[in-house]
């Protein structure tokens, strides 16, 4: 799990018609630390909210327990109607990994959530998706069967009993299904047709579950043992229907995409194009139904860079831009990034990586101590790995360097994330700095003050060394990223792929710098010893790639 991890959890109460009740949850989950409350989707007809919130893994958990606590007093399952199945107040909780964190951490993470439901309410829960420890248990269709009507009956199976609290009916709560899936992207192709039968037509032929088979007289096709025979769809993952959506005077193939990583959202965009041309029809565009990956849609943005014998190695925003075009996302309503990329809307502004070039350098030379060396080494770096992935970028789709195509794209895709990484680092260290200042003016007028004061500037102290160490760590790949530019990139760009050298390593050397200080006042420790032995190392492999660099650009400027 990486320390940027990011967790979605999409909780389904079974309350769509108190407003108050739906706020109170909503407030729970909005005033978690480190949890951001992305929507909230109301339906009075199901009487059933669906809440979407995300943010740091442990921080999700407690979201949705606080939210749970909240339902706990407020829905009573006694009096609840509604069109869509349901168990329970907490019908479903499932947990969907975004970025940074694998579907076994979150399979984790539903398990935690379930225990601590279990723990705190008294109430029973099942696993359900990944998470589920018995066959039995994946379809959520079929922990819901017979809903909350038929749970007294269930409990009383040895068969159903919850993997987690007590097999007893709780008739206001009833039971909560927890798990952990791929993320559902919710997406809609544009035809320039109002025939909803065409659209259904396509979206038969592309869902994964097919169709039943026809014999010549339209009757159902069936196999020697007389079940029906299914033509399968051409795409895995996805689910599709067509309609007519009357705002748009057009019809629309409704998809869910269940894996991204098994069928990419440019395929199905590509693949309903197909099926469309051979029924006479054409795609106008597409639109997104909440929210999207950043993965997702930025790898729409190198598919069509490729298609046109470009490289992929473009700044995320660039990808996402052109993947919008492409699709033609924008073409029935706004399609606004910053809004519709889940990490994107979950990003705070940074202070200092969002400034304008002069008003930083401004800041820098102010009598403020913050942002100081390590801020700049972590711009340096980035500056570095963006030269690395310019030279990339000039090189693809230049004649005579045909060969070297596959291998400077994926040095400028992998530079693009370097140079992100670093940008982060630019605000991370000012804030590491900041923390140790602020523990410093703890008091210490009492034993319990002083102990108190001394445990958090000895951990304020820790990070503000980590962090540039993590800076020297991101120049370093930077480095090599340039080395790749100056000896498969074109030759009249090497001198840029050196620069790009000479910034990361002056970064390096300076972060470095700040690790050592910040070292210097602390007692020694293995701590103090590991960190310092991995600053010799990062020193002693840097001046070994940086004159490896220079000398094969000497060599060529030489020419």
């Amino acid at each position: 799990m990486q320390n940027d991890a990011i967790v979605e959890c999409v909780p389904n109460f079974s309350e769509g018609r108190n407003r108050k009740t739906i706020d109170a949850i909503a407030a729970a989950i909005s005033s978690t630390q480190e949890v951001k409350l992305l929507d909230v989707d109301v339906g009075a007809d199901t009487n059933r909210t669906v809440y979407t919130f995300a943010g740091k893994p442990q921080a999700v958990v407690d979201a949705a327990v606080s939210a749970a606590l909240s339902a706990r007093e407020l829905i009573d399952m006694r009096l609840h109607k509604g069109a869509h199945p349901r168990i329970g107040a907490l019908d479903v909780c499932p947990f969907v990994p975004v970025s940074g964190i694998s579907m076994a951490e979150c399979v984790e993470l539903a398990r935690q959530f379930g225990a601590r439901l279990a723990a705190e309410l008294d109430v029973p829960v099942y696993l359900y998706e990944k998470a589920a420890r018995k066959p039995s248990r994946i379809s959520l269709a079929n922990i819901r069967e017979g809903e909350y009507e038929g749970l007294a009956a269930k409990l009383s199976d040895p068969e159903w009993q919850p993997d987690f609290g007590p097999a007893k009916f709780d008739e206001k709560w009833g039971a909560t299904v927890a798990g952990a899936r791929e993320i559902l992207i919710a997406y809609n192709v544009n035809l320039n047709t109002k025939d909803k039968r065409l659209a259904n037509e396509i979206a038969l032929t592309i869902r994964e579950g097919g169709r039943q088979a026809k014999n010549p007289d339209g009757s159902v096709m069936k196999d020697s043992a007389g079940n029906p025979v299914r033509i399968p769809g051409r795409l895995q993952a996805v689910r599709a229907i067509g309609w007519y959506i009357e705002e748009y005077h057009c019809a629309q193939v409704s998809i869910n995409l269940l894996d991204y990583a098994k069928t990419p959202l440019w395929e199905v965009f590509e693949t309903v194009e197909e099926e469309a041309s051979k029924l006479g029809l054409r795609v106008t565009g597409s639109e997104l139904v909440g929210l999207i990956p950043l993965r997702a849609i930025a790898d729409c943005g190198k598919h069509y860079l490729r298609k046109a014998g470009k490289s992929a190695g473009l700044p995320r925003k660039e990808l996402v831009e052109l993947a919008c075009q492409s699709l033609g996302l924008a073409s029935v309503s706004p399609f606004d990034s910053a809004h519709k990329v889940i990490e994107w809307s979950l990003e705070e502004k940074a202070p200092l990586a969002s400034m304008k070039l002069d008003t930083f350098v401004d800041e820098v030379s102010s009598d403020s101590p913050a942002p100081g060396g390590g801020s700049v080494a972590a711009l340096a770096g980035a500056l570095g790995a963006g030269l690395s992935a310019m030279v990339a970028n000039l090189t693809v789709g230049k004649k005579g360097y045909e060969a070297n195509y596959a291998a400077l794209s994926e040095m400028a895709d992998s530079a693009q994330g370097i140079k992100d990484e670093l940008l982060k680092a630019v605000d991370r260290d000012t804030e590491a700095f900041n923390a140790v200042m602020e523990a410093s003016r703890l008091p210490k007028a009492s034993d319990e003050q002083r102990v108190y004061r001394d445990e958090r500037l000895k951990s304020a102290s820790e990070t503000a060394a980590l962090v540039p160490l993590h800076t020297a760590e991101y120049c370093l790949l930077a480095m090599k990223s340039c080395l790749v530019a100056v000896t498969a990139g074109n030759r009249n760009s090497v001198s840029d792929g050196a620069a790009g050298a000479i910034m990361a390593c002056a970064g390096l050397e300076s972060a470095l710098l700040n690790v050592r200080i910040n070292l210097a006042g602390m007692a020694d420790s293995s701590f103090t010893k590991d960190l310092l032995e991995k600053c010799g190392l990062l020193q002693a492999e840097a001046a070994a790639l940086k004159a490896q660099i220079l000398e094969i650009a000497e060599k060529s400027l030489g020419k």
